[in-house]
């Protein structure tokens, strides 16, 4: 609506119709100030108050905020190589180096394979198989060197109780422990009838490691 429209003056015969009496600008004035002050709701000490005690007001809201823990900055080392070999931690005692003790391991180990290599049934798949062995835990498995360049070493037989990267060690019936390298060496392994070679230069990993290594096929392996 256009503002001269608003202010524009009622016409005499309007005035009359509507009962509007003219006023001066003091008028109102004075008229538009009470009725401003009238609409206003005025708020007393008392009823200030009155809405204080009956409401819960809000100053301010903050998020709590959790301690922070200090960690510390350095993680515990473990032991490196040097004070492994000096504690003697992989060392085997000569009373504890016997055949009969490591019988209940074979056992565990037997139950372990069959159990990776889905019951290691008559139709399994060779080829399944010696993935999985390839990648498998061999501590407790019965050992028994078929190859080597060192004469001495064929047709040593025992229980795997050690794997290192670069050698087995082997408890035999005779309860002797046995250091066998790995490299130029051939190892068969035998559960429920299944008969699996190791080529020890191609093994020459630890047991942690070789259960995330990629094995490739190859059409010829020596020693």
């Amino acid at each position: 609506m256009r503002e001269e429209l608003v202010q524009a003056r009622l016409s005499s015969d309007l005035e009359k119709m509507l009962g509007v009496e003219p006023k001066t600008m003091t008028q109102a004035k004075a008229f538009t100030q009470a009725f401003i002050l009238n609409s206003m709701k005025t708020v007393t000490q008392e009823s200030l108050a009155g809405r204080i005690t009956q409401k819960a007001v809000i100053l301010n809201y903050s998020k709590l905020r959790k301690p922070k823990v200090r960690r510390n900055a350095k993680k515990a080392k473990g032991l490196n190589a040097r004070q492994k070999r000096e504690l003697k931690v992989f060392q085997i005692k000569p009373e504890q180096q016997r055949y009969e003790l490591f019988l209940p391991l074979h056992n565990l180990w037997k139950q372990y394979i069959i159990s990776i290599c889905n019951g290691l049934k008559p139709g399994s798949s060779p080829q399944l198989v010696q993935q999985r062995l390839l990648k498998a835990d061999f501590h407790g498995a019965i050992l028994t060197v078929v190859q080597s360049k060192c004469p001495s070493y064929v047709g040593t037989t025992g229980i795997l109780v050690q794997e290192f990267k670069h050698i087995f060690k082997i408890i035999t019936k005779e309860d002797r422990l046995k250091v066998i390298p790995k490299k130029n060496s051939v190892f068969a392994v035998e559960i429920n009838g299944f008969v699996s070679h190791i080529y020890g230069s191609k093994f020459q990993h630890r047991a942690s490691e070789r259960s995330a290594k990629k094995f490739k096929v190859k059409g010829s392996i020596d020693l």
